[in-house]
């Protein structure tokens, strides 16, 4: 690892922990997990910024702490887009993403009742860290086939020329460290 990044977010300091994404580049790593103080303030910073919404839906995993603080602060469901099919999902809408952090294509599954509690709903997109915006994509293909509308998309985090986007929602900009 080549150091770390101090940065505040939701009005708490983190240093995040420098990686290299490849030979060029390395990337602050933002992690949700065991940090509820941070989860429990940015759900409620982004919250404050967001429309009007019926429901959330988030993709596994990173998102699901985040997705589940909104969901709680806010007294909305939210849903999780699955990585793989489950034992217990019936006809399942998949889509497939490819992801910055992650090498491989994925999918992304919803089980029809899941996708059933988006139908004609008003659904708020919700995300760790938004970079290339290609998790986004996959979830906005979910949303549709789902029958949903999307309220707005939202993440803590804009990574990279994300930041840049008038169309998403975000509490503070990462940038990329380039070598």
């Amino acid at each position: 690892m080549a150091g770390t990044y101090k940065m505040t977010i939701a009005g708490l300091e983190r240093e995040l922990p420098l990686c290299p994404l490849n030979d060029k580049i390395d990337i602050a790593a933002f992690v949700m997990f065991s940090d509820v103080e941070i989860t429990v303030a940015s759900a409620a910073e982004l919250l404050k910024k967001c429309p009007d919404f019926d429901v959330i839906l988030t993709a596994e995993s990173k998102g699901i702490p985040l997705g589940y603080e909104m969901s709680r602060q806010s007294g909305k469901p939210y849903v999780v887009a699955r990585k793989s099919v489950k034992l217990y999902m019936n006809d399942p809408v998949s889509v497939t993403v490819k992801s910055i952090t992650t090498e491989a294509r994925q999918a992304l599954y919803l089980s029809a009742d899941k996708a059933a509690m988006l139908n004609g709903k008003r659904v708020l997109v919700v995300d760790d860290v938004i970079s290339t915006g290609e998790s986004l994509k996959a979830l906005e293909k979910l949303v549709s086939a789902a029958g949903g509308e999307i309220s707005a998309e939202a993440a803590v985090l804009a990574e990279g020329d994300a930041a840049d986007r008038t169309d998403i929602i975000f509490l503070e900009k990462l940038p990329l460290f380039i070598k």
